[in-house]
């Protein structure tokens, strides 16, 4: 484990279902907090070289934060390790292209922490979608959002955090493609720090919109100010609206379906969820074929840079 910024939660979660599969050093700027996450079965560092020097592990999780992630493949690359790590993979295209090339040469799998993808609930719309139901999707409108609570350090500074868009907007991002089978081709985004909800340079609203492959439209507006009293953290939203019917997602109606042949209808059968960590471990260990190829990684990261782009220069953004 190097960092433990991240969701270090998704790659512990399935080990249960590894008995072969340990954690062997965990690596975290504070010592006790690594030595806590390894809980006296693993070794703990606060230099994570050394980490890598002494163990020589057989993959390595990344799951430092925004800005020191793509340092932190390079230098597993260069080992020829297997990586998966927190999204997005860098928050420049210079380091972007330069892990592109580094996989590429190494021959090392990547994986990418985006497990949203695999929620029951997500699953089901893809399935609607794939059935046909819902006709050829041509608006997609989604939302992320989020209680502010106390934020950890590095999120309050660019170098390190790099946006919001980068850090959650990802998930969506990947989630509007994933479910309806769109591509994204032209972003323009908005981006600030509004109101009494301060966290530093952390952005507390967002919107961002896109032009899709097929003339159709999406949009993602994000937030942190979802209230403490909420029952949940997070408040997730996504709608697919297709020629034939609209497919949507929200916390308080489950996943619903109403179509040109159907009433409205709340889907109560939802697919099994998944594990990315788990399917990344099947990846590299056993060559099972995995769902998020490189391809994928490095085109939603450029989608999701466009994004962050588009917000920063106040243009439309070509994908």
């Amino acid at each position: 484990m190097w960092g433990l910024d991240g969701h270090a939660g998704e790659i512990t979660k399935p080990l249960a279902l590894y008995p072969d599969v340990e954690i062997a050093g965990v690596q975290d700027a504070s010592l006790k907090k690594a030595q806590s996450y390894g809980r006296g079965k693993a070794a703990a560092y606060t230099d994570a070289v050394k980490m890598l020097d002494e163990l020589k592990p057989d993959l390595v999780a990344v799951c430092n934060n925004d800005g020191e992630r793509a340092a932190a493949i390079l230098e597993c690359a260069r080992r020829k390790l297997p990586v998966i790590a927190e999204k997005p993979l860098s928050i420049t295209r210079v380091d972007l292209e330069k892990i592109r090339k580094a996989v590429a040469s190494s021959g090392i799998k990547l994986g990418m922490l985006l497990p949203m993808r695999f929620d029951p609930q997500f699953l089901a719309l893809k399935d609607i979608v794939a059935s046909g139901e819902i006709g050829e999707v041509i608006q997609i409108s989604s939302q992320k959002s989020y209680k502010l609570g106390e934020r950890a350090e590095w999120m309050r500074n660019r170098a390190t955090y790099g946006s919001t868009i980068l850090w959650i907007g990802i998930h969506m991002f990947d989630l509007m493609r994933w479910t309806s089978g769109r591509e994204m081709k032209a972003a323009s985004s908005f981006m600030g720090v509004a109101g009494d909800l301060r966290a530093g340079e952390m952005e507390t609203t967002t919107a961002t919109s896109f032009r899709l492959d097929n003339g159709g439209t999406a949009c993602l507006h994000m937030d942190y100010c979802r209230p403490a009293a909420a029952p949940t953290h997070n408040d997730d939203r996504l709608r697919l609206a297709g020629t034939r019917g609209v497919a949507e997602y929200m916390a308080a109606t489950g996943v619903t379906l109403v179509t040109t042949a159907k009433k409205p209808q709340v889907i109560e059968k939802l697919p099994a969820g998944r594990s990315i960590f788990a399917e990344f471990l099947d990846y590299v260990y056993l060559g099972k074929p995995t769902s998020l190829p490189h391809a994928e990684i490095f085109k939603l990261c450029e989608i999701t840079l466009a994004a962050h782009e588009a917000a920063i220069s106040g243009k439309v953004v070509t994908i």
